[in-house]
């Protein structure tokens, strides 16, 4: 299971779908970004020991058009002047991610990229990380983090960011330490409350954090220079975000990180799999939390704010209920179609996923290929947290092998055929 889950993440992990629009994508530009990337992780080869730049597709969603660093190893990449170009085939979702595809590990980046440069070494290097991560032992493994889309889930996390960019720009030595105390203190209180939710938590931030943290040092973006304006916007523009569940690492462990760089530049070297990144953190910055916690949140969560995150956070989760009962009849009460997943390969947006009690995650917009064929749905798809089961509405058209329903499709492969039993519908192969 462990190795399945591994394999599956890295090539899902923090996929990002765009709405349907017209892209700009400047092929002429593709190889100056490649030699922006290129000459940065040289710079930083000191991060890890080591030149993350490899293997890298660059991908124009509307035509699916590639745009490679190198050639692959089945000739689908043919030598285009400084570029290998190609057509991404259509069983292979695209995403910002790490994929295995025609004997390579590659780094995968959707165009158009930013216009920004600093933006633009971020994205690249973030996923270059997660394409090396086999390399430098840590793994892909990731975790349902549902808590976080809760009330007081989601309170005592925005404490924690307020009072870690408050750290972040904290003036002087003892301002930073409070802040920071605060900050660690708010995350044990969330995690006490919240039982077994440490390793949930760190798993995404070993993932998506050390990747986030790696990208913003290759590019310049966390520079003590430029720090406190780039963490206080990075920060606050997170808290407009749907839902935390998915992409919370990305703010915490690049500025716990530059943090702790002030005190040991190379600490991010002494991470493995095995690390608790909050003991960590908690223990290099010499960080001591209040033995009574209750009576320290219940001091300090006013200093960030508190009274403004809980009555917002009491709205949306009026909101949300209405949403989840909605999900609920749509997925699980009502008919609907279960297809089981085999060897999926597939992207999402993780800005606005959904956890619905304890049946999974509901993706408002998610492709998924298999080996019945594709599934993309746009409004909403529910999957089981072990990535096991996908269900739709039922299907409403069929036109060969051509399926639909509410807000999806399934271009089904031949050898498949659709189950109704009881009012609800699977798929099944053929005998």
């Amino acid at each position: 299971m462990k190795k399945y889950i591994i394999t599956l993440l890295l090539v899902c992990t923090l996929a990002t779908i765009s709405k349907a629009q017209h892209l700009n994508v400047n092929a002429d530009s593709i190889p100056t970004y490649l030699l922006e990337i290129q000459e940065a992780t040289k710079q930083h080869f000191n991060l890890w020991n080591k030149d993350l730049y490899g293997s890298l597709l660059l991908v124009n969603p509307e035509t699916r058009e590639i745009y490679a660093n190198e050639p692959d190893n089945k000739g689908v990449l043919v030598k285009a002047g400084t570029l290998y170009k190609g057509v991404l085939p259509h069983e292979i979702s695209m995403a910002n991610t790490a994929i295995e595809w025609n004997g390579k590990l590659w780094a995968m980046v959707i165009l158009p990229l930013s216009k920004d440069k600093d933006q633009r070494i971020n994205l690249l290097a973030h996923e270059l990380f997660h394409r090396a991560q086999p390399s430098l032992n840590f793994s892909a493994a990731n975790a349902n983090n549902a808590h976080l889309d809760t009330k007081d889930g989601r309170i005592y996390f925005r404490l924690e960011l307020e009072a870690l960019k408050s750290s972040v720009l904290a003036q002087t030595d003892k301002e930073k330490r409070l802040h920071l105390t605060n900050a660690l203190t708010f995350r044990k209180y969330r995690n006490k409350i919240f039982p077994n939710t440490v390793s949930t938590e760190n798993a995404l931030e070993l993932n998506e954090g050390m990747a986030e943290y790696t990208g913003q040092t290759v590019s310049g973006l966390n520079k003590k220079e430029n720090a406190g304006n780039h963490f206080k916007t990075y920060i606050e523009s997170f808290m407009s975000m749907p839902t935390f569940v998915r992409s919370f690492a990305y703010r915490t462990i690049p500025a716990y990180g530059f943090l702790a760089a002030q005190v040991n530049k190379e600490w991010n070297k002494q991470i493995t799999d095995n690390t608790n990144l909050a003991d960590y953190f908690t223990s290099l910055l010499k960080i001591k939390i209040p033995h009574n916690i209750d009576k320290a949140i219940q001091k300090n969560m006013m200093l960030y704010d508190g009274q403004k995150i809980i009555d917002e956070e009491s709205l949306r989760e009026e909101k949300n209920k209405k949403l989840l009962a909605e999900y609920r009849t749509k997925f699980i009460e009502q008919s609907h179609f279960d297809i089981q997943l085999e060897k999926m390969n597939f992207s999402f947006d993780p800005r606005i996923v959904v956890p619905l009690d304890d049946k999974g995650t509901v993706y408002p917009r998610i492709r998924i290929s298999d080996v019945w064929g594709v599934l993309t749905a746009t409004n909403g798809a529910l999957v089981t947290f072990d990535w096991k089961k996908v269900t739709v509405t039922k299907p409403t058209a069929t036109n060969n092998l051509k399926l639909s329903g509410d807000g999806w499709t399934l271009d089904l492969l031949e050898g498949y055929s659709v189950i109704e039993k009881d009012g609800n519908y699977t798929l099944e192969k053929n005998k």
